[in-house]
């Protein structure tokens, strides 16, 4: 279920989705080892996201609990940085590209976006990480976008 409008539109930054940036070595099975660590203490991975060079990757993660995957992640000493993105539900794919028309006549700028493997009332959902998150809410919302609160992924 989407949050009330207003709520995401003003909200404190405690309804957003957070994603977490985890710098991992480049080598076979880095990625299952931090979701297996996640998945035994009862977190699912909502989406990812891998950026790999030849030496290095930085997995970007949408969790289910982002308090005890901070915790985790605190606690086994993996470094990681976090930040909060738009989630945003689109009913059919031709919303995409109203989306991103919305997007463009307010000019935002998308610095990295992602799809949800998790489907939230079995629709599609992007996650986006913009310059500015209360412009790209306050656009979206006032064309009619749904927008999607941690809460509303992690059920």
């Amino acid at each position: 279920m989407a949050i009330e409008s207003q709520r995401t539109a003003e909200g404190t930054g405690s309804d957003r989705v957070r994603q977490f940036s985890v710098f991992l070595e480049n080598k076979v099975g880095a990625l299952c080892e931090i979701v297996k660590l996640l998945n035994r203490h009862h977190v699912e991975v909502v989406a990812f996201s891998v950026q790999d060079s030849a030496d290095s990757s930085i997995v970007r993660l949408i969790v289910s609990d982002p308090d005890r995957v901070a915790n985790l992640f605190d606690e086994f000493g993996i470094p990681f940085q976090a930040v909060n993105l738009v989630v945003v539900e689109l009913r059919e794919a031709a919303q995409l590209a109203q989306m991103l028309t919305c997007l463009v006549m307010a000019e935002v700028n998308i610095h990295f976006s992602y799809p949800l493997m998790v489907r939230p009332g079995g629709r599609a959902a992007i996650a986006m990480h913009v310059e500015d998150d209360d412009c790209t809410c306050a656009v979206l919302l006032s064309h009619g976008f749904t927008l999607l609160s941690q809460e509303d992924i992690s059920r």
